[in-house]
């Protein structure tokens, strides 16, 4: 399935019960995405974005999410991370000022920062967006999956597929879609036939996390909340970047204008 235009845009179907934990996907997104090889890698990492969690006796491939409504972007005050109309959260790294917002805002725990780099950046699947969704190509991970346990499309079309799954097969299936509610709805659904909670997935919170953090934020003061980290915001911003193109025009090393670990003043 190719994208097309739709209101939701387009999403990953992941059947557990049918991946046999190959682990082909997983190489593909590292082929594709230039990430160092890794044998069988067991967590999400700047260089590994998406894996095979083993539990239960079932394969479940994890990856970024995808939100609907995403808690990672809402909190970027630099929009260096935005959802697309295909449905991808992409991220830009000549926008990001290094904050690391998006870490601790996103309820799965996805993003992950180059800890190790001089000029480190966010990383985490964005859905093979540049190179063959934007193309009108599926994902790598997806066109390569020799069972059809991951599949790419409309994200209303998928939700379709897996109603009838469930429908045909309800002594195969749990009676639920993960990603139609969670975190106010997700661009990667899941079937499974272990419920979801003994997997390791988070199953409680329905409404968008964005939602909640305006409600919170909503009652600090707005010279606080706007006007201070405006300011410093607008300060990060130029700093890192006067560093940055000090770098790039040989003024400084990496280590001298961001330390050894990389991390941004």
């Amino acid at each position: 399935m190719h994208p097309q235009s739709n209101s939701e845009g387009y999403a990953i179907l992941t059947d557990l019960t049918k991946c046999i934990g190959c682990e082909a996907c997983v190489q593909a997104c590292k082929t594709i995405n230039e990430l160092p090889p890794a044998e069988h890698p067991s967590k999400l990492s700047a260089t590994t974005w998406t894996y095979i969690d083993r539990r239960e006796g079932v394969n479940i491939r994890r990856q970024c999410l995808h939100c609907l409504d995403p808690a990672c972007a809402s909190v970027c005050p630099v929009a260096a991370l935005h959802k697309t109309e295909t449905g991808a959260v992409i991220y830009d790294f000549n926008r990001c000022i290094g904050c690391r917002y998006c870490l601790l805002a996103c309820p799965f725990e996805i993003p992950k920062y180059e800890w190790d780099k001089a000029l480190p950046r966010v990383q985490k699947c964005i859905l093979c967006y540049e190179k063959r969704v934007s193309k009108g190509e599926e994902p790598a991970c997806t066109a390569i999956c020799p069972t059809g346990a991951t599949l790419f499309g409309k994200r209303n079309e998928l939700l379709d597929v897996a109603r009838q799954r469930i429908k045909d097969h309800p002594e195969i299936y749990v009676n639920h879609i993960y990603g139609v509610a969670e975190a106010g709805g997700t661009s990667v659904l899941y079937l499974s036939d272990v419920p979801f909670e003994q997997l390791g997935f988070k199953t409680a919170q329905t409404t968008p996390y964005p939602q909640l953090t305006w409600n919170i934020l909503r009652h600090i003061p707005t010279v606080v909340s706007v006007g201070g980290v405006g300011m410093l915001g607008t300060w990060w911003i130029i700093h890192r970047r006067m560093l940055i193109e000090k770098v790039n025009n040989g003024e400084l090393s990496e280590e001298e204008a961001f330390g050894k670990r990389g991390e941004t003043p």
